[in-house]
């Protein structure tokens, strides 16, 4: 895969539901996997949705990353409208844990996976894995990369790192819990993330008008797991671009309040060019988009990197 731009897009072929055995989580996981369907040695993306969503959307980076040579998968977390936990659920408390084992869960099945999936047998490349996830899920993802999650005494907690997994891009990402409303604070204890240990390279993408309700601060609230984590780490900040950073979960849904196909688009071939040259050292993509952006006349985002 190694090149300075992308190739041409392929066909993809998507399964679902492939069912990943999961014993006292209460029910099976249940994942989507869009593949190439031709070529070999296929890096991995494990992507976790945002809170509600399902293995079904985000269907404008997915289908993407697949057609330009990613094996994708996509688990259905346990918050998802699609199951319908009642808040009383006794796991209600426990999702954020829950997250977490399912993409753990995922990354152990890569085999059952590979060999549920018709033509998927023998083509993925178990070495070159990424994790990806938007707002929940992108804490959620970010737990491989290193991040912990504070204690009400400010204390870290386990380590949930993953070696397996070798970058990461965390979309519109929950900052601090300083600075969480008090909704916040009392409903969502899990959002108090530490970014010391978040060691693993990853890209992070803030909109420059996401304001969340759940944090006092603006959006710059959102370029904290970059500024506050250690190691190789870019940061993507999209002018204009609200939580849905114009349209990932999919198009015309309801929660795309900023939809623009062309800073999709923007998104698509930088998170592409950035999960490839992570992947696979020798690739220069990323320096090539990083270059292409700055020389715009009229960028829709800024990159910086340390």
């Amino acid at each position: 895969m190694p090149g300075t731009s992308l190739p041409d897009s392929t066909m993809v072929i998507s399964a679902k539901p492939v069912v990943l055995p999961a014993p006292g989580r209460g029910e099976d996981l249940q994942v989507r996997v869009s593949a190439p369907a031709t070529g070999g040695d296929l890096p991995v993306v494990v992507f976790s949705h945002g809170f509600g969503w399902s293995m079904n959307g985000y269907a404008p980076l997915a289908d993407f990353w697949a057609a330009q040579g990613f094996v994708v998968v996509q688990p259905t977390h346990l918050d998802s409208r699609t199951l319908g936990l009642p808040a009383e659920d006794p796991r209600t408390p426990r999702i954020w844990r829950f997250r977490i084992e399912d993409l753990k869960r995922v990354l152990d099945g890569l085999d059952v996976l590979e060999a549920s999936v018709p033509g998927l047998a023998g083509r993925l490349d178990h070495d070159r894995v990424a994790v990806a996830g938007h707002s929940w899920g992108a804490q959620t993802a970010s737990t491989l990369l290193g991040a912990r999650v504070l204690d009400s005494d400010g204390v870290p907690g386990e380590d949930m790192s993953d070696p397996r997994v070798k970058a990461g891009v965390l979309l519109a990402m929950a900052g601090l819990g300083d600075d969480l409303t008090p909704f916040a604070v009392e409903h969502l204890p899990f959002m108090r993330p530490s970014f010391d240990t978040m060691t693993t390279p990853a890209l992070i993408v803030a909109g420059d008008h996401d304001d969340s309700a759940l944090s006092t601060r603006g959006p710059d609230w959102f370029t904290d797991p970059y500024t506050y984590s250690p190691g190789n780490k870019s940061l993507l900040t999209l002018f204009g671009a609200e939580h849905s950073l114009g349209g990932i979960p999919g198009y015309e849904v309801a929660e795309t309040t900023d939809e623009s196909p062309a800073r999709v688009a923007l998104l698509q071939r930088l998170t592409t060019a950035y999960l490839r040259s992570a992947l696979y050292p020798g690739d220069t993509g990323w320096k090539a988009a990083a270059v292409a952006l700055e020389e715009d006349p009229e960028p829709l985002g800024k990159l910086q990197s340390k």
